[in-house]
């Protein structure tokens, strides 16, 4: 698979734009807290905002990327994200940088990348064949969870070794070196042949709906992703205002700090391909959930800036990006394994939809919990919250998973790993 040049192109591309993407997540929030002394109320609404497109558009994103090459796509979001963060950079570098313009950056490369991220998990099946699937998925996925935890960390740095509009530069030239990659992607896509009358938007989404509520599998996906991201992003919110405020932390201890979940991935990424195979789908499914979520309960019971504060971030941190990227990759194999070629947009923007769309309420969550109870009460309460999603696995088919990927009526199911 690595000695096909498109794949590697696509690789390339989709590391770069998912770097940048999640660096930029954190240097619009980090400037607006440690620049601009956002409070908690203002960066709750920061956070939601650059995450409600995710609810209000990955519908109609899955439904329209399954109808178009997604090489298009993906080449027009990342220009489109550089041209918004160039705008970023220039504004800051005036000094006209506030929170108004933050929120509007925000959301507009939130629009962006919801097409971008449906468009590159619809891209991988009309690019590599059937038998490998499993193996380009965890790469693509390994470098999405690296790039997830790992970008923020080099936001946080970023932020604090730089002004924030050349922080934002940077990013711009994460969607640059994408755009050029994927540009290059030379095979032409195999897409699903439109009719004379192609279906409404509306009636597409329903499918896609239908499809993801009718496989119990899927339906188990959602319901512990909505669980998840909706703690996640309560706990995150409060998570980028205990560090500073406090554990006294700067930014580019913070950075540090979230910094090591990039080794975690990487270690996670490695175990993926292996741990399912020997202890079932379900049972890493469950296991590294439960072990992920929990930890961020221990980052409650720090005081004050030392060496032991900070290797305990570390550690967190560590452990966490082994378990999520374990989760991440599983899931996907998952969900790729029971989805038909031409519903794998619509599937993926569903789940994106019912899981990520509760983001946004979440980080309101976070910021009212901070200004009610206080930054320590508050991380506590959203990182003990973070424990109902290996609760819905736990209890769901997913954890009986076995060996072998599951297929859809008509797929043969994949054999287990050697």
């Amino acid at each position: 698979m690595w000695r096909d040049a498109d794949f590697r192109r696509l690789w390339v591309g989709q590391t770069a734009s998912q770097l940048g993407e999640h660096a930029c997540l954190v240097i619009l929030p980090l400037f607006a807290v440690m620049t601009l002394n956002a409070d908690a109320g203002q960066l709750g609404i920061l956070r939601a905002v650059g995450q409600a497109p995710v609810l209000l558009l990955s519908l109609f994103a899955g439904a329209w990327v399954d109808r178009w090459r997604t090489r298009t796509v993906m080449v027009l979001t990342d220009a489109g994200r550089a041209l918004a963060l160039g705008a970023v950079a220039v504004v800051g570098l005036l000094g006209w940088l506030g929170l108004h313009v933050l929120f509007v950056v925000a959301f507009a490369v939130g629009v962006l990348s919801v097409f971008f991220d449906v468009a590159y998990q619809a891209s991988l099946v009309r690019l590599v064949e059937r038998d490998q699937l499993v193996r380009g998925n965890s790469a693509l996925e390994g470098s999405r969870s690296a790039a997830q935890i790992g970008g923020p960390a080099l936001g946080g740095a970023l932020v604090s070794l730089l002004s924030a509009p050349i922080a934002a530069s940077w990013s711009v030239l994460f969607f640059v070196l994408s755009f050029l990659s994927i540009r290059r992607i030379r095979r032409i896509e195999s897409i699903p042949q439109r009719s004379e009358r192609p279906p409404r938007v509306w009636q597409r989404i329903g499918e896609g709906l239908c499809f993801v509520v009718g496989d119990t599998l899927l339906r188990s996906v959602c319901l512990a992703s909505a669980a998840f991201q909706f703690c996640f992003a309560a706990t995150m919110t409060v998570y980028l205002l205990f560090l500073p405020r406090e554990l006294h932390l700067s930014g580019a201890t913070v950075g540090l700090a979230l910094a090591a979940t990039g080794p975690g991935a990487l270690l996670g990424s490695v175990l993926a391909s292996r741990l399912p195979g020997r202890f079932g789908y379900g049972a890493v499914l469950v296991s590294a959930a439960a072990l992920g979520d929990g930890v961020f309960m221990c980052v409650a019971a720090l005081h004050g800036f030392s060496a032991g504060t900070v290797s305990a971030l570390l550690a967190v941190s560590f452990v966490f990006g082994i378990s999520s990227q374990l989760v991440s990759v599983t899931v996907m194999a998952v969900r790729q394994a029971v989805t038909p070629d031409g519903m794998q947009g619509r599937a993926a923007a569903t789940i994106s939809f019912v899981g990520m769309g509760l983001a946004p309420l979440g980080s309101l969550f976070g910021g009212f919990l901070s200004e009610e109870w206080g930054l320590r009460t508050s991380l506590l309460v959203t990182a003990a919250s973070m424990m109902l999603s290996p609760v819905v696995l736990a209890l769901s088919p997913l954890a009986r998973l076995g060996r072998a990927l599951p297929a859809f009526p008509g797929r043969a199911a994949d054999p287990p790993y050697p």
